[in-house]
Order: C-alpha cells, then sequence, then structure tokens
C-alpha cells in the first residue's frame, strides 16, 4: 500500500490487521475493522488503534469511538462511488478531529475533492499507485480546484459560479 498525505508520501505507522487475536500480537497501532472494535480496544486498551469502516457506515456505529481511535480509514470499493466522501463530511461534522484515511482504489483526479471533504491521506493499493505515482496525485492537487457539490471547498461550486453569474453576481 501507498499512503499519500496533501505533502507527498508518508509511511505508514498503523499495521491492519483482521481478528482480536491479531491484534494482541501486533506491535504498535492497528487498523481494525469496525465490527472488532470493540474487543480489539479491549484486548489492547492501552496502544493507539484505527478504525476500518465501510463507506456506508453509520455515524452512530462509529462515534462510540471518537475518542479512542487515532484514525479512521473509510474503504472506497471503486473509485466511481462517493458515499466515501460524504461519510468524511459527516464524521468531521460529528466531531471526529484526528485523523482520516481515505482507502481504496481511487484515482488523482479525485484528490483535491478528497482533501476538500476531510480526509488527511490517501492509502492506495500499489496496483493503482504503480499507474498514478505520488507526483501525479500532487500534481493533480493542484490542477482540479473546481467541483460541482456545494459545502465544501475554499470556493465556490460549480453550480454556485453559475447560477452567481446569471444573478450578475461576481463570484
Amino acid at each position: 500500500m501507498t499512503l499519500i498525505a496533501a505533502s507527498g508520501a508518508k509511511n505508514d505507522a498503523f499495521t491492519r490487521i483482521d481478528s482480536v487475536d491479531a491484534a494482541k500480537a501486533a506491535e504498535g497501532p492497528v487498523i481494525v475493522p469496525l465490527a472488532l472494535a470493540e474487543a480489539a480496544c479491549a484486548a489492547r486498551p492501552d496502544l493507539g488503534f484505527g478504525l476500518s469502516v465501510p463507506c456506508n457506515a453509520l455515524i452512530e456505529d462509529i462515534a462510540p469511538y471518537f475518542d479512542g481511535a487515532d484514525l479512521i480509514a473509510v474503504e472506497f470499493p471503486a473509485f466511481s462511488d462517493g458515499r466515501g466522501l460524504s461519510l468524511a463530511r459527516r464524521l468531521r461534522r460529528a466531531g471526529f478531529a484526528r485523523t482520516l484515511r481515505a482507502s481504496g482504489p481511487l484515482i488523482a483526479d479525485e484528490f483535491a475533492d478528497i482533501l476538500a471533504c476531510g480526509f488527511d491521506e490517501v492509502e492506495l493499493p500499489e496496483t493503482m499507485a504503480n499507474r498514478q505515482p505520488v507526483q501525479q496525485w500532487l500534481a493533480a492537487k493542484d490542477t482540479v480546484t473546481d467541483h460541482y457539490q456545494t459545502g465544501y471547498g475554499e470556493r465556490p461550486s460549480i453550480l454556485e459560479q453559475r447560477l452567481a453569474a446569471r444573478k450578475g453576481i461576481a463570484s
């Protein structure tokens, strides 16, 4: 896996695990599936942890871990599935202030939107990272500046800009 932040590639301090036994055996912080979170936290109360959540997870299921989780990794099944972007916005609005990671087969053209929705970093499978290296992600972050969705980003959305132009208001 390749981990990319707005500043470039970074090392991953977390190890993904898929069982409570693996959580007990792991050294350092782990990322656990939401379904195992309670048992893994009980098994490792003194070490940092992250949660792996599907893009259709409910905030109510994740919120109990806001105080303990150092990271939430939202799992994207495909680059065309935008539910993870919506979940990121809801997590930030609900008060999660620690590291938020987008994980899955994402593409560089989405990087600006990923960051604007509240993600801090992107975790890519090697196949995707080989097709679009870190430099391409960083270039896309600064190239793609307009977006259709409202409510995030620093500039008005394309739709808001069009509406303002129709009304004769400079955007």
